[in-house]
């Protein structure tokens, strides 16, 4: 509960920020920050998980194995 109560606090004040440098003249610093910080955190990738714990994740040296299995069979 106190999770979706933060994150539509956090919405609401990106959207007031957004809307204030949209139609406001005297819109300033701290509606450009708030607006360019909550855009800012929408494209951090929240989702990655080390290569190791990923599923379907390659083993390290596969690109090189199989570089190395191609050329040797086209030199025969």
């Amino acid at each position: 509960m106190c999770r979706c109560a933060a994150t539509v606090a956090f919405t609401v004040l990106w959207w007031w920020a957004a809307a204030r440098l949209l139609l406001a003249p005297d819109a300033g610093a701290l509606e450009s920050a708030v607006a360019a910080g909550g855009w800012g955190l929408s494209v951090l990738p929240v989702h990655c998980l080390p290569k190791a714990r990923a599923d379907g994740a390659l083993a390290a040296g596969r690109w090189r194995r199989a570089w190395r299995a191609g050329r040797s069979r086209g030199a025969e």
